[in-house]
């Protein structure tokens, strides 16, 4: 086996600690065997009889020789007439000094603690200060990026689905690495960072692989939390020592994933400029102003925050672009799972279509996991392929949580939560501007005891003051089920997370988002991040306070009305729901419609009920509402 140099010199010094410690611990730890000894009186009668010829005395032993070639051991004693009696019958008597460790032994010993302290501080210095060598340095101040070459890089722009627009952004910088004089020739620069930016899932770091794959280049990968250590200096270190590995190795791409770890705003807190982050940054931003665009090197980061990130940070010549990687709309979210559905054998009656119609909101890595649970699923009943019936149950398990059938309610509770939940669903199917609803359950999912789900017919980018009251209201339709059912006195604690997000939705539309004629367009929120709140006057605090309460009045008053109106269809919802635990959209347009709900085995067999009208859409997707018990 092979060993470098740092890494046996590593293991020498480890080995030489141990044996250290372990010498220290068996020297006060290990009791010396005791010998056998004889009583001290029986001592005393071979003295008194002249049997004893010898006695030689080691600290607390007295080594005894008889007259007859015999020797025993004995403990001394303290006796002021010992020395007479062994003197007046003619005991020769000898003192020997003990023997005792060396110098050096002493030493050691003595100062075990102290040498391990002192080793271990060396070995520590030397770390920080690059002194061991070995594969990505093996010390601190190494650099702890992975180097994946060429032959190891498989992903190319065609297993990046749902960002067309990112694709086509960053398409140019693997044509740069290929040939850059084709860029250069026009006095043009080559960009020396890429900055992705989107929500978590969308596939920043797959599309950095995929550069790299395209590009056919060393592609180096490291997270901004790598970087910052307990000691100080270290992340510069690593900074600089990375830079001059990329060097060595273009062209090729450096990756720096989560940046937002080493890259926040500087002199945003009470402490000082001197921490470890702040020196990490400023040698992050001394090296890519550092190195020249010649050299074929790309830096290449992601994060979820860009607006944290330092402004310097962001200027021309460092991080030249910022391509935006969002959620996909329908389009990409089919394309996604085309992609992910290869990896799994399909059932012929398999329509991705309706699967990325019905998933509004989700990321890539949300739609891997559909595909991957539908397999787990479809395994799990020893089924050959995975069907639509496992690529649904995926999907209702991610966005409504997984059913807990050991979970048994009794029937006063199911009750109750079936008139909570037709509530919610009464209300959102009657107000405007609200999205429809998907399904309703009393099947305890995560912890809820029941379920609506409202999925919308189309992605959107905004909500209309009309929409977001609407929610309000539908929000509050499962509490006033409660009240026009079982009475004030019978409401249940159920509406909690209901009555939560029902205040933070008025207060946004209050201090956020102008929709409020008392306070108009201004912005009363804090700033998020910030330490030290703003202060408002009482008076504002009062008004803000008021016009939440009035939003709040205005649409419990009308999501009341709505099902006093339309107790007859409560009952029969709730009824259903007691019958079938849960219905889906057939079944509640029947309900709404003054029918009785159809059983469903039914319409299972027409597959999938489609809750996209326009198949045609694209936009950026919007996540899924749910009201819950």
């Amino acid at each position: 086996m092979k060993i470098d140099r740092g890494k046996n010199g590593n293991i020498l010094f480890w080995l030489a600690i141990a044996g250290l410690l372990f010498f220290g611990f068996q020297h006060f730890t290990q009791q010396a065997p005791i010998p056998s000894m004889e009583a001290y009186s029986a001592l005393m009668a071979d003295v008194r009889s002249d049997k004893i010829r010898k006695i030689d005395k080691q600290d607390h032993i007295l080594n005894v020789f008889t007259k007859g070639s015999e020797e025993y051991k004995v403990y001394a004693m303290s006796d002021p007439h010992f020395m007479d009696d062994l003197l007046a019958h003619g005991v020769v008597v000898k003192e020997t000094e003990p023997e005792r460790p060396s110098f050096f032994v002493q030493f050691l010993i003595g100062n075990a603690g102290m040498i391990v302290l002192i080793a271990v501080w060396i070995f520590f210095m030397r770390k920080m200060q690059g002194g061991a060598s070995g594969p990505n340095g093996g010390a601190f101040g190494k650099s702890k990026a992975r180097l994946l070459e060429e032959d190891k890089l498989k992903a190319t722009f065609a297993d990046v689905a749902g960002c067309e627009e990112a694709i086509e952004e960053v398409s140019e910088v693997a044509d740069i690495l290929k040939d850059p004089a084709k860029y250069t020739r026009l006095g043009g620069k080559v960009p020396r960072g890429i900055l992705l930016v989107g929500p978590p899932g969308t596939g920043k770091t797959l599309l950095a692989r995929a550069i790299a794959g395209e590009a056919k280049v060393p592609f180096y990968v490291i997270s901004g939390s790598a970087f910052v250590e307990m000691f100080v200096g270290v992340g510069a270190s690593r900074v600089r020592d990375m830079f001059e590995e990329a060097r060595k190795n273009a062209p090729c791409i450096v990756f720096i994933d989560e940046i937002d770890a080493v890259g926040k705003q500087r002199g945003g807190g009470v402490q000082g400029g001197n921490d470890e982050r702040e020196q990490t940054i400023n040698q992050l931003l001394a090296e890519m102003d550092g190195f020249e665009n010649e050299t074929g090197v790309i830096i290449i980061a992601a994060t979820n925050r860009a607006d944290i990130l330092d402004k310097a940070l962001l200027r021309p010549g460092r991080f030249d672009r910022q391509v935006t990687v969002g959620l996909p709309d329908v389009k990409g979210r089919e394309q996604i799972l085309n992609v992910h559905i290869k990896k799994v054998p399909a059932a012929p009656d398999v329509q991705l279509k309706y699967i990325a119609q019905g998933t509004p909101g989700f990321s890539g890595a949300d739609l891997a996991n559909v595909i991957n649970e539908a397999a787990l699923l479809a395994a799990r009943t020893n089924k050959q392929n995975v069907s639509m019936a496992d690529l649904e149950k995926a999907k209702d398990k991610i966005l409504m949580g997984a059913e807990r059938h050991t979970m048994i309610m009794d029937e006063k509770e199911k009750k109750n939560t079936a008139y909570h939940e037709a509530g919610h669903c009464v209300v959102g199917q009657s107000v405007p501007e609200h999205d429809p609803t998907y399904k309703v359950s009393i099947m305890p999912r995560g912890r809820a005891l029941g379920i609506t789900m409202f999925l919308p017919e189309r992605d959107s980018y905004s909500a209309s003051k009309q929409k977001l009251e609407s929610m309000i209201c539908s929000l509050y339709g499962g509490r006033i089920a409660e009240v026009i059912i079982n009475g004030e006195d019978g409401v249940t604690t159920g509406a909690s997370n209901d009555i939560e997000r029902a205040t933070e939705l008025a207060r946004n539309m209050v201090t956020k988002w102008g929709l409020s004629k008392e306070l108009g367009p201004l912005n009363y929120a804090e700033k998020e991040g910030t330490m030290f709140p703003s202060k408002m006057s009482p008076s504002t605090e009062a008004t803000i306070e008021e016009e939440v309460r009035a939003i709040i009045d205005r649409n419990y008053a009308r999501a009341t009305e709505i099902l006093k109106t339309k107790i007859l269809i409560l009952h029969n919802m709730a009824n259903a729901l007691m019958k079938y635990e849960t219905i889906d959209k057939g079944q509640i347009d029947d309900l709404m419609a003054g029918r009785p709900a159809q059983d469903p085995e039914d319409w299972v067999d027409k597959k999938v009920i489609s809750l996209v009208k326009d198949e045609s859409i694209v936009g950026n997707g919007k996540p899924a509402s749910e009201n819950g018990a």
